[in-house]
């Protein structure tokens, strides 16, 4: 891989979101633990709300909003793929249980005769 397909954060703003994400979801978590004694709501309440102004400081900068712009070219490939019907389906799923079978089969028989020839044929060793 070339050092002109690696893809960097473009500015040093970015660069500073990202940190801040970090540091938010570290002081969530540790939240999370120093706040036990106040109980769960507490616990839970900070820790969800450092994890949601992390998630929109992410998504606030240029890899977050490229993030978003690859999942929604995602969606829209997957809504593009034809899917098979349940009769296709059902089809394929015989074909490789047949394939299976008859794998199955002719490996045991490969098996077999290579046994009956080391051992019965070079061998001598009757059973």
């Amino acid at each position: 891989m070339s050092a002109a397909n690696i893809e960097t954060v473009a500015t040093p703003a970015d660069k500073f979101k990202l940190v801040l994400v970090a540091l938010l979801v570290v002081a969530a978590v540790a939240g999370f633990y120093v706040l036990a004694p106040q109980g769960a709501l507490a616990q839970w309440g900070a820790l969800l709300l450092g994890l949601a102004a992390a998630v929109v400081l992410f998504l606030l900068s240029l890899p977050g909003r490229e993030l978003v712009a690859f999942g929604g070219d995602a969606w829209r490939e997957v809504k593009k793929v034809v899917w098979p019907t349940r009769k296709e389906s059902t089809q394929m799923t015989l074909y490789v249980f047949a394939f299976v079978v008859i794998m199955a089969l002719f490996l045991w028989l490969t098996d077999k005769t290579l046994e009956w020839v080391f051992y019965d044929l070079i061998l001598g060793w009757k059973k």
